[in-house]
């Protein structure tokens, strides 16, 4: 038979792990909440270029000059 005192050190490291693990899914949460947060983001942006994207599907004229770095 198992000594109370041995019941209570696995009940302990249980709680311990139970802590870490709450401490852990809330964190993951927290990231996945930004990346959502970030993916929508960039479907909005995604979708502003296809809307400023001529209707005839044609490229917009680049001027090359308005690539150049600035310190050119």
């Amino acid at each position: 038979m198992e000594h109370p005192h041995d019941t209570d050190a696995r009940l302990t490291e249980l709680e311990i792990k139970a802590s870490y693990a709450e401490d852990l899914l809330d964190q993951l949460n927290q990231t996945i909440f930004r990346q959502q947060q970030q993916i929508d983001t960039l479907l909005r942006e995604l979708a502003e270029f296809r809307r400023q994207q001529p209707e005839d599907g044609q490229p917009m004229q680049r001027n090359l000059r308005d690539e150049l770095p600035p310190h050119y």
